[in-house]
């Protein structure tokens, strides 16, 4: 069986212009803005932590930072460093996923 992907397209875009489906409602504060929002705060979160961590590093290493909070720095970003990979594996182990659902 071919698909048109011009059908395709022309379906999802009837889809995406009908204000709601049945099931998929919003639900809660829709001030929270879409998924890429909320995509683009996580990432320049991510990228403040690891900035966060890199500059106390710079900091200790010109002798002017304190120990605690270089190593708590660190950590976060480390523990950002980790996130951010196992996010980026379970995307694209979906994406592979999706690649192998039958048409």
């Amino acid at each position: 069986m071919a698909v048109n992907f011009a059908d395709a397209v022309n379906a999802y875009q009837k889809i995406a212009r009908k204000d709601s489906l049945p099931g998929l409602e919003t639900r809660g504060n829709s001030s929270s803005g879409d998924f890429a929002d909320i995509l683009r705060t996580a990432t320049q979160d991510a990228v403040g932590a690891l900035r966060a961590g890199e500059q106390q590093t710079l900091a200790a290493a010109a002798g002017t930072a304190d120990l605690n909070d270089v190593v708590t720095a660190v950590g976060k970003a480390e523990m950002t460093l980790q996130t951010v990979v196992t996010l980026r594996d379970r995307v694209i182990q979906a994406y592979q996923e999706i690649l192998r659902m039958p048409i």
